[in-house]
């Protein structure tokens, strides 16, 4: 109970301190917006700050916040350190970034963001890595809610039924104008999904039926499959600490600022706020089960988990909450994707999504391709999701210590958290059985030997990277970088673009 005060306590001593020192490192000023500028009615359209930060907060953690922390639970009391320092140091500092970064280029997708400031080679490679990574989170957050649906629904009705019955609301979300459908629903699951964590959280605090664990007792890895702590709990808490998903909808909210001093309180706030979440469900995987291997057997995975720990700390009202998280939340952060990876093809190809017509264009065969992996393995995709979201968001840090090196400023901020997460996707690379596990199972080599390995693979591409960076920024500090031209709608319209 102490220790989750305490941890408490530092998020918000950390978003109310070192938030504001980033801040000040990056200088936002009051310069017009892209939402004010362009204001387009579709896709760049002036919204109210809080209600930016709740879209935000929702499109950022989904269940991110509640099944990674109840998956780093698993590893013990250690998973507290591991989101406080990581959302503060890393999480804020690269959701901050990515929505400034875009709202000072003309709400520019991340994959623009980073070829912009990293280079052309890395532009190819993340137009269509982010629009991979897109898609499949897009299909991670429409097969598990169609699953949980189709269990908790009296109606004869299998679960490919209720995957096409989201894929159809996908398909309405994702080009309708942002105001129609999240700028008037998002809010209001946003503030559910803070009433379920915060009562949960209260239930457990306070309820002496419950016994958090604390710091003293001990920070062994619990884990019951004996999974190393260094780099899997890293790459398993995700988005409670750090998540590349994010880098891919601050660019959205930033097209909707109407200033550049709102971007602390939506994009650094909001990550704060999905910290204390994720500690709220670490606390409560700890506190509900008696130790890790119950929590691990628990139910019928974490969609059981999360419903037996509302409905017996809230009643029904926990029921409710439950339901509409596990269900809600993911879809809302499926539909974002699928937007999010239709901006960023339109960025790509500079095509203008004004017009109902355009939009489509690009929505159709998005959707078309979800619906072909959606047929996938469900555990293969999310695999595959966890590694490259977490590759994403250390390349997005390299990114943002590039472009404050070149404005000359305090680039140390991404530069640190940016090398540690180069060390740790590298470890996971190299030692996780979707990766090159693989590989290490067919030649029958120790693990001892295997984890020695990525130990020095993750130091070496981490150095490697810090180094490219330093001599890449000695040649182009100083230059000016010319800011991407793009011409007025209606003069694309006109042409037929």
């Amino acid at each position: 109970m102490v220790t989750f005060a305490i941890c408490v306590t530092i998020l918000v001593l950390g978003y109310l301190f070192y938030s504001k020192y980033v801040d000040r490192v990056f200088g936002p000023d009051d310069r017009k917006t892209p939402a004010v500028e362009i204001n387009d009615g579709t896709d760049y359209v002036p919204m109210k700050g809080w209600k930016i930060f709740l879209i935000q907060l929702l499109n950022i953690a989904g269940l991110g916040p509640i099944f990674g922390a109840l998956n780093g639970a698993l590893f013990g009391p250690v998973v507290y350190l591991w989101i406080v320092f990581g959302t503060i140091f890393a999480g804020g500092v690269h959701d901050y970034m990515a929505g400034m970064m875009s709202m000072r280029n003309r709400g520019l997708s991340v994959s623009e963001l980073t070829g912009k400031y990293l280079g052309p080679a890395m532009l190819t490679v993340m137009r269509l890595f982010s629009v991979v990574l897109l898609v499949m989170i897009g299909v991670v957050f429409s097969k598990g809610p169609a699953g949980l649906i189709d269990i908790l629904t009296p109606i004869e009705k299998d679960e490919t039924f209720w995957l096409w019955v989201i894929i159809a609301y996908y398909f309405v979300a994702t080009f309708l104008p942002i105001d129609k459908i999240i700028g008037k629903a998002y809010p209001v699951f946003g503030i559910a999904l803070l009433v379920m964590a915060f009562g949960v959280g209260g239930v457990i605090f306070f309820s002496p039926k419950y016994h958090m664990p604390e710091f003293w007792n001990g920070l062994a890895n619990t884990h019951p499959n004996g999974i190393p702590i260094l780099p899997f709990l890293f790459i398993t808490v995700a988005c409670g600490a750090i998540s590349g998903f994010h880098a891919t909808q601050s660019p959205m909210m930033a097209r909707c600022c109407t200033s550049e001093r709102q971007g602390r309180k939506i994009f650094y706030g909001a990550m704060v706020a999905e910290g204390i979440i994720a500690l709220v469900w670490a606390a409560a995987g700890m506190s509900f089960y008696d130790n890790a291997q119950a929590l691990l057997k628990a139910g019928a995975g974490v969609n059981a988990v999360v419903y037996e720990i509302c409905s017996t700390t809230l009643g029904k009202v926990g029921s409710i909450l439950a339901i509409l998280g596990v269900i809600a939340c993911p879809i809302t952060s499926g539909d974002t994707a699928y937007r999010s990876a239709r901006l960023t093809l339109a960025d790509w190809i500079r095509f203008d999504q004004k017009s109902i017509k355009n939009r489509l264009i690009l929505t159709i065969p998005l959707l078309s391709a979800g619906v072909v992996i959606s047929q996938l393995d469900y555990s293969v995709v999310w695999r595959y999701f966890s590694w490259s979201n977490q590759t994403l968001a250390m390349i997005l840090l390299w990114a943002g210590a590039s472009y404050l090196a070149r404005e000359h400023k305090q680039y140390f901020i991404c530069v640190l958290p940016a090398v540690f997460m180069s060390f740790v996707t590298t470890m996971y690379f190299v030692l996780a059985p979707e990766c090159l596990g693989i590989l290490w199972k067919a030649i029958n080599i120790s693990s001892d030997f295997q984890y020695l390995v990525a130990l020095v693979s993750g130091f070496v591409f981490a150095v490697a990277c810090m180094l490219l960076f330093f001599r890449s920024i000695s040649r182009v500090v100083g230059e000016v970088i010319e800011e991407p031209v793009e011409e007025p709608a209606e003069e694309l319209e006109k042409r037929g673009e």
